[in-house]
């Protein structure tokens, strides 16, 4: 899912672009992210100023909406586990719950 989906943002390297894209790499900003607050990023996206490993960024974040529970918690896993970041696991379950509880998504951008 991140070589399909994440990566065109996020870059390879999870170190995101300059000035444009934060990092996800030994980010300060998804360390202190709960997952819930996670799970919502990538199901609803996110807009606005945020302040990662000490500088800003205000960009929009596209929800991913279209992937499937199982998706997003093995992405999410993954983010938090790589690029020197150590999260934990984020389960199908927590994704699901999230999902039911988030406002009206954006239909799939793709289609």
């Amino acid at each position: 899912v991140f070589m399909q989906t994440c990566f065109v943002c996020h870059q390879l390297n999870g170190e995101g672009l300059p000035g444009q894209i934060p990092p996800l790499a030994k980010s300060d900003f998804l360390a202190k992210l709960a997952n819930e607050e996670a799970i919502r990023n990538v199901l609803a996206g996110r807009t606005g100023e945020v302040i990662v490993n000490g500088k800003k960024y205000n960009g929009t974040m596209t929800p991913l909406n279209y992937l499937a529970d199982d998706q997003i918690a093995n992405v999410l896993t993954y983010v938090r586990n790589s690029f020197g970041n150590e999260g934990g696991v984020v389960t199908m379950e927590e994704v699901k719950r999230v999902r039911a509880s988030t406002a009206p998504l954006a239909a799939n951008p793709f289609e």
